[in-house]
């Protein structure tokens, strides 16, 4: 397959895949039904996604969007050279945590020593992508499932280190381990995203919640 039909394919959510997915699992028939289909998620590829997703990690989507926020507005332009001019104390105040603030600075540090191309991912297959990004300090496989999902609409990732997903799964099905959870997914290919935005939509609709 040509790497960019990987990515520039139809969106993750659409009509013909979500029968498919409700055909292989009721559980997202029932879905469905309360709450609708999800919303397509879908960012655009590169630096500041990235950067954004990367002060996901492990807090609240409210929190990690106000803190990206006061950096934006601090920063002239949101670029790797302006986040690597910003000290320890400009990172506080923009309440970026330390931790998060060096991950900021490893990803700047390899976007311009040309370790990685961001704008040469959409090119690349998910393989290589996946490879690309979690040899950057602060990636791991959560931040390269979102990215290969949000930024780059590949049909067939489940982010099991999510974990709104996978108390979801636990809360719609009789899947406790992950390994359990991960079998269960199989089922679900090749529409493991589209999977993972239905059980995404539920877990924030029943809780009121809304996600861009």
């Amino acid at each position: 397959m040509n790497p960019m039909q990987i990515f520039k394919n139809k969106n993750i959510v659409n009509t013909e895949d979500i029968s498919d997915l409700i055909r292989k699992d009721s559980i997202f028939a029932g879905i469905s039904e309360k709450y609708g289909s999800p919303p397509n998620w879908s960012r655009p590829h590169g630096f500041i996604s990235l950067s954004r997703m990367i002060l996901e990690q492990q807090v609240s989507l409210a929190s990690a969007n106000a803190h990206f926020l006061k950096l934006n507005n601090y920063l002239e332009e949101f670029s790797p050279e302006n986040i690597l001019r910003l000290n320890d104390e400009e990172m506080r105040t923009c309440q970026i945590s330390r931790q998060k603030a060096n991950y900021l600075r490893a990803f700047s540090h390899a976007i311009l020593s040309g370790e990685i191309d961001v704008e040469e991912l959409p090119d690349l297959d998910e393989t290589e992508v996946r490879k690309q990004l979690t040899g950057i300090k602060g990636i791991g496989h959560w931040t390269a499932d979102v990215y290969l999902m949000f930024c780059l609409q590949s049909k067939d990732i489940f982010p099991v280190g999510d974990v709104a997903l996978v108390n979801t799964v636990k809360e719609l099905s009789d899947a406790v381990t992950k390994e359990e959870i991960v079998l269960l997914a199989e089922k679900w290919k090749p529409f493991r995203s589209l999977a993972s935005y239905f059980l995404w939509h539920y877990y924030l609709k029943k809780r009121n919640r809304f996600s861009e």
